[in-house]
């Protein structure tokens, strides 16, 4: 390979998308990442690809409605040019109303939805009798369903983008040289190197804990309930997720909390009862301060630049971090909320 335009270090979901954004606008880049592809939260089982209640409207909420509306053109061109699935598809999602109040909410959120997603997508009440088995227990007997969700495989996804990006001739080594513009996409351990350069912590690890089932629902769409993810892939398996863990004592160590959340999901989804467990996974993600995706020039390196904090929706918001971070590398043109840049976790 020539030299690269650009060089990205961290081969997760943000620094695959980054590097895909740039290379299909005909920069070379360079992938480093030590342990390889998917290595970290990246590599989970989950997918669920979900926005943002559509009331009280922000940049951060307007900038993942983008990124989900665009999510459909970004993932179908990955899995032509790579020749690989990345399980994308948007089946929408549905989540049970726990109460009248919560059926009011319901409601109003239907109105907000109509304007703040453009007819783009639909927010709106439904039946339960009316939706068949693969339905969560609601109280009420009403259920929540939106058209903007949909899901990925996440390591079927990451798999796609490493082979799309070769395929339009950039390359993904565990260690090399950086050459161009630099973009650090390490996760956690991105957010540690800042922690120690700052009085206050910039962004801390989550632990999630998650498993799959063993169970063809592929063409169902996820639900959410109980605080849990229920969420069928194309392979035949039904990822379950997540625990939201601050304090732990080891990162990958698997314990009662699973346990606790698989319980919790039959209860929420009966369809579930009898389902085989095929895997369970743990793992670190990156968290920062302001609780939004990290994006602009790097706190601590000067001249470079940073793409971090995708914590749980960083699937959900990669096709639109890919193409902001390409337009201010690439060209200069920075359009990012001020709710993302790295001042925002000071």
């Amino acid at each position: 390979m020539a030299m690269a335009d650009v060089t990205i270090y961290g081969a997760g979901i943000f620094g695959l998308s980054v590097a895909w954004s740039c290379a299909r606008r005909g920069a070379s880049v360079r992938v480093i990442d030590p342990h390889g592809p998917g290595a970290g939260s990246s590599g989970g089982l989950v997918g669920a690809l979900s926005p943002h209640v559509p009331e009280q409207w922000n940049d951060k909420k307007a900038f993942q409605f983008d990124s989900l509306i665009m999510a459909q053109a970004f993932w179908d061109e990955v899995a032509q040019v790579s020749g690989r699935q990345t399980g994308y598809a948007r089946l929408g999602r549905l989540q049970p109303v726990a109460d009248d109040a919560a059926l009011a909410l319901a409601l109003s959120r239907t109105e907000g939805a109509a304007k703040l997603w453009q007819g783009l997508a639909q927010w709106r009440l439904r039946r339960r009798e009316d939706l068949g088995a693969w339905t969560p227990a609601s109280a009420t007997g009403w259920l929540i369903e939106d058209s903007l969700s949909a899901r990925l495989h996440p390591r079927m996804a990451c798999t796609a983008l490493v082979a799309a990006i070769e395929a339009s001739g950039g390359e993904l080594l565990r260690e090399g040289r950086a050459e161009g513009r630099v973009i650090w996409a390490t996760g956690v351990a991105g957010l540690e190197e800042i922690n120690a350069h700052r009085p206050r912590a910039f962004g801390n690890a989550v632990k999630g804990q998650s498993a799959l089932l063993r169970l063809d629902r592929r063409d169902c769409p996820q639900i959410f309930a109980g605080s849990v993810h229920v969420v069928p892939h194309v392979d035949g398996t039904v990822a379950i997720g997540s625990t939201s863990e601050r304090e732990f004592d080891s990162p990958v160590q698997i314990d009662a909390q699973l346990d606790e959340v698989l319980a919790r999901a039959v209860d929420e989804v009966p369809a579930l009862e009898g389902a085989e467990v095929i895997e369970r996974w743990a793992g670190l993600r990156p968290r920062a301060r302001s609780r939004a995706p990290v994006l602009g020039a790097h706190p601590v390196r000067d001249g470079e630049f940073i793409a971090n904090g995708g914590f749980k929706i960083g699937f959900g918001m990669a096709p639109k971090v890919g193409a902001a971070m390409a337009d201010l590398v690439l060209e200069g043109r920075d359009e990012i909320p001020d709710a993302f840049r790295p001042e925002a976790s000071f």
